[in-house]
């Protein structure tokens, strides 16, 4: 009964958190983008796709590492190592967090980035916006899929350095 209790405690926590980092990330995209160079939007874009990106090899990482390597450094008293054990323990909640909250949003927003992106290339290069619209698209799914697929092999061959570098990053910005 406690364990669907915290189950269900987690659906609750992800799904609020999943709306305030995207209203967080959309807010800054619908800002932003409609406003700066093209170049600086696809910057911005790039930005998005990478971030999805890293989180979802951070994901995958957390999800393939062992737990043994990991309490090893823990032992040793190695910093992050604590965190980085901790993350494994947590797979699922942090797989979660990273492939389907980061990552789904990080597509969303990078959707939303390339209409704004395909808009003004229309108007600039006076182009029919529906052929624009169909390239954008397209690279923005080769460059996030491609992406995802050349950092899931990185993701399980080094999962513990990768998952361990994560928790260090972090707990840099924790609070003693």
């Amino acid at each position: 009964m406690k364990k669907n209790k915290k189950k269900n405690n987690w659906i609750i926590i992800v799904t609020i958190l999943a709306f305030f980092i995207s209203l967080l990330f959309s807010s800054l995209s619908q800002l932003l983008m409609p406003k700066v160079h093209i170049i600086l939007g696809v910057i911005i874009l790039l930005f998005f796709i990478a971030l999805g990106i890293v989180f979802d090899m951070v994901g995958v990482a957390v999800t393939a590492s062992n737990e043994e390597p990991l309490h090893a450094m823990n032992s040793k008293k190695i910093k992050g190592a604590k965190k980085a054990v901790n993350f494994k323990k947590n797979a699922d909640k942090v797989s979660s967090f990273c492939n389907d909250v980061i990552g789904d949003i990080c597509g969303i927003i990078s959707g939303s980035a390339g209409v704004a992106i395909t808009t003004t290339l229309s108007k600039t290069l006076n182009i029919n916006i529906f052929y624009i619209g169909l390239v954008v698209t397209a690279l923005i799914a080769a460059i996030t899929i491609g992406g995802k697929a050349a950092c899931k092999k990185i993701a399980i061959n080094n999962s513990h350095k990768i998952v361990y570098r994560t928790a260090k990053i972090i707990s840099f910005f924790e609070r003693k």
